[in-house]
C-alpha cells in the first residue's frame, strides 16, 4: 500500500518509460567522448518505434536487432582493443553518430559525499588543476536524481580531463583514474554517481532488501515515514505559509528570521531506500564496466550491525544486476573523524580505547572483504577530525589504484597494509599475526601505539607493544593473561602500525564481546 502511495506522490518527478518519439534515441551516456570497456562484449541499447529495425556500427562490426513491443532494443557487440578514436553509428528510421569514443577502462564511482567532492575543493587544488592534461581520461557524472522505480536513462556527458574541465570531477574518481592511467597506459573513463548525505539503502534495489529478512526492517520504517510523510503534509505545507508570511514580516522589521519548518522525510528523498539505485545506477546496467570503486557510510554509523548485512547486500545485487560476474568492488574505510565533540576537543588523537560509531562501522565495512574479488583501503591515517571531508583525496585515489592493479589486473603489488590474522598467547604475552604485511612490519614514528589489552574482567587498559620479526607482541603489567586486543579502535585514534611499503594497518578487534548501542543524540551534519 505505501509504494502505490509514495509512487504516486512522486510519478511526475520521474520518468520510467522510453521516450514516445519515433526517431531512434541513446541513453546519456553513449555520447560523444565515451569510453567503452575493452576486452569483453560491449552492450548497447536505446530506444525506437515497436517493431522497428535498428543497426548499429563499430569497428568494423554490424548488428541489427528490432525494437521490442515496448520501443527498447538492445545488442551486444564483439569486444574491442584498446585504443581510438572510433566513431559509432546507430540507424534506424534516423541515424546517430556517435564520435570521440575511446576504449579502455570503465569504474563506476559510486557512494556520498566524500566521492562526490570535487578535485577543486580537493588539497594543493590549484596546482592539481593546472597540470590536469590527460586527455584519455574521461568522467561521466551522473546528475542527482531520485525515482520509486527504475529508470532508463540519466542525464549527463562525457566530459575529457583538462584544466578547464578537471575541477568539477569527482577527486576520488580522478586520482584512482589518473593513477590507473599512468600504471597501465590505457584510456580511463569513470561513470561517476553519487550524492552527499546518503545512506547505503538508498542505493540498493528494493527487491535485494526485500529478499533478506534482516534488512526488511529497513523497507518498514521508510514506509511508515512515508505514511507520516501524507498525513501530516498538508500540516506542514500550512506551516511553511504561516513561516513565510513571519519571515517576510521579519525581513521588514529587520529582525531575524524564525527558522523554516523542517520537511519530513518522503518517499521523494535521497535517504528513501532504492531511490538512488532506481534512478541513478540502474538506468546504467548493463553498461560494460571493469569494475566499482566506493566511498560511503558515514550516513549509516548509527546502525554498524545492520550496514554489515546491508554493504554485502549492496555489493551482491549490483553484480547480480550487472550480470558480469563477481567484478572488482573496492571500497573505502571510513577515516579518522571526531563528529560530535565540541571543536575543541576535535583536536588530539586519543589512544585511550573508546566505542565510537566509527569503529563499529569500519568494523562492519571489514566483514564486506570475505565477498570475492573485493579490496578496502584503509584510510584511518589520512581523515580530517574536525572536518566530514578530509581534503587528502591524492593518497585514496592512489590506494584504490593499487587495489585495483592486484584485484582487477593481477599484478604483483602490495596493495594493503597489514590485516590482523590470529592471535596467540604466551604467559602474559599476547603474540599477533598478520597477512599482508609486505616487506616487513613497522612503527611509523619509531613508536608502536594505538593497542589496548584487556583480561577476563574485560577492562581494556592501554598496552606495551613490540614488533618481533613478524609478529607484535602486545602485553600490560595491569592484565595477567591477555583476552583481547584492540588497535585503533576509537573514532579518531592515534595509531602508527604499518608495513614498509607504507601501508597503514586496518583497525582491529580480537574479540567479539557485545557492544551496547550509543547513546541517542543529533544525526551527522547535512551534507551538500
Amino acid at each position: 500500500m505505501m509504494r502505490r502511495i509514495a509512487a504516486i506522490v512522486i510519478s511526475s518527478l520521474v520518468l520510467v518509460a522510453a521516450p514516445a518519439s519515433a526517431e531512434v534515441r541513446l541513453p546519456a551516456f553513449f555520447s560523444d567522448g565515451m569510453v567503452l570497456q575493452q576486452g569483453r562484449g560491449v552492450p548497447v541499447w536505446g530506444f525506437a518505434d515497436p517493431g522497428e529495425e535498428v543497426s548499429v556500427t563499430l569497428s568494423g562490426q554490424t548488428r541489427t536487432v528490432k525494437a521490442d513491443s515496448e520501443g527498447r532494443w538492445m545488442m551486444r557487440l564483439d569486444q574491442l582493443a584498446s585504443g581510438g578514436p572510433l566513431e559509432m553509428t546507430v540507424a534506424g528510421k534516423n541515424t546517430i553518430t556517435v564520435r570521440n569514443i575511446l576504449v579502455g577502462e570503465v569504474w563506476v564511482a559510486s557512494g556520498q559525499s566524500n566521492m562526490e567532492w570535487p578535485v577543486s575543493k580537493a588539497a594543493n587544488a590549484q596546482i592539481e588543476v593546472a597540470v590536469a592534461d590527460f586527455p584519455q581520461i574521461r568522467m561521466f557524472t551522473v546528475q542527482r536524481a531520485v525515482a520509486d522505480g527504475p529508470r532508463l536513462n540519466v542525464t549527463g556527458a562525457w566530459k575529457r580531463c583538462s584544466p578547464e574541465t578537471v575541477g568539477d570531477f569527482s577527486a576520488v574518481g580522478y586520482f584512482f583514474a589518473r593513477e590507473l592511467h599512468r600504471k597501465i597506459g590505457v584510456p580511463i573513463g569513470v561513470i561517476h554517481t553519487s550524492w552527499g548525505g546518503t545512506p547505503a539503502e538508498a542505493w540498493t534495489s528494493r527487491a535485494a532488501m526485500e529478499a533478506d529478512p534482516e534488512l526488511r526492517v529497513i523497507l518498514q520504517r521508510s514506509d511508515e515515514e512515508v505514511a507520516e510523510y501524507l498525513r501530516f503534509k498538508d500540516m506542514y505545507d500550512a506551516m511553511v505559509n504561516a513561516w513565510r508570511i513571519e519571515a517576510n514580516k521579519a525581513d521588514a522589521e529587520g529582525r531575524p528570521r524564525p527558522k523554516r519548518p523542517k520537511m519530513p522525510v518522503g518517499p521523494h528523498s535521497r535517504k528513501h531506500p532504492a531511490n538512488l539505485f532506481n534512478a541513478m545506477v540502474a538506468p546504467l546496467i548493463p553498461y560494460g564496466i571493469k569494475g566499482v570503486i566506493w566511498y560511503q557510510g558515514e550516513q549509516n554509523v548509527r546502525e554498524p550491525d545492520l550496514y554489515g548485512r546491508l554493504f554485502p547486500a549492496l555489493i551482491r545485487d549490483w553484480r547480480a544486476r550487472w550480470g558480469q560476474g563477481d567484478f572488482p568492488f573496492l571500497f573505502v574505510q571510513l577515516p579518522n573523524f571526531l563528529p560530535h565533540r565540541p571543536p575543541e576537543a576535535r583536536t588530539e588523537r586519543t589512544t585511550e580505547p573508546s566505542d565510537g560509531e566509527w569503529s563499529r562501522l569500519r568494523e562492519a565495512q571489514f566483514g564486506a572483504l570475505a565477498l570475492p574479488n573485493t579490496a578496502m583501503v584503509v584510510a584511518i591515517d589520512i581523515g580530517d577530525p574536525v572536518d566530514l571531508h578530509p581534503k587528502n583525496k591524492q593518497d585514496i585515489g592512489s590506494r584504490l589504484a593499487l587495489a585495483a592493479e592486484a584485484v582487477a589486473y593481477s599484478r604483483p603489488v602490495v596493495y594493503s597494509g597489514p590485516i590482523f590474522d590470529a592471535m596467540r598467547v604466551e604467559g602474559r604475552k599476547a603474540i599477533l599475526s598478520f597477512r599482508n604485511m609486505g616487506g616487513g612490519l613497522e612503527a611509523k614514528g619509531g613508536q608502536l601505539i594505538g593497542f589496548v589489552v584487556a583480561g577476563s574482567e574485560r577492562r581494556f587498559v592501554r598496552a606495551e607493544v613490540r614488533i618481533v620479526g613478524d609478529r607484535v607482541e602486545v602485553w600490560s603489567p595491569e592484565v595477567d593473561r591477555p583476552i583481547a586486543i584492540r588497535y585503533c579502535w576509537a573514532d579518531n585514534p592515534a595509531c602508527s602500525l604499518y608495513n614498509r611499503e607504507g601501508l597503514p594497518a586496518s583497525p582491529f578487534r580480537t574479540d567479539d564481546w557485545p557492544i551496547p548501542p550509543p547513546p541517542k543524540r543529533a544525526t551527522l551534519p547535512e551534507q551538500p
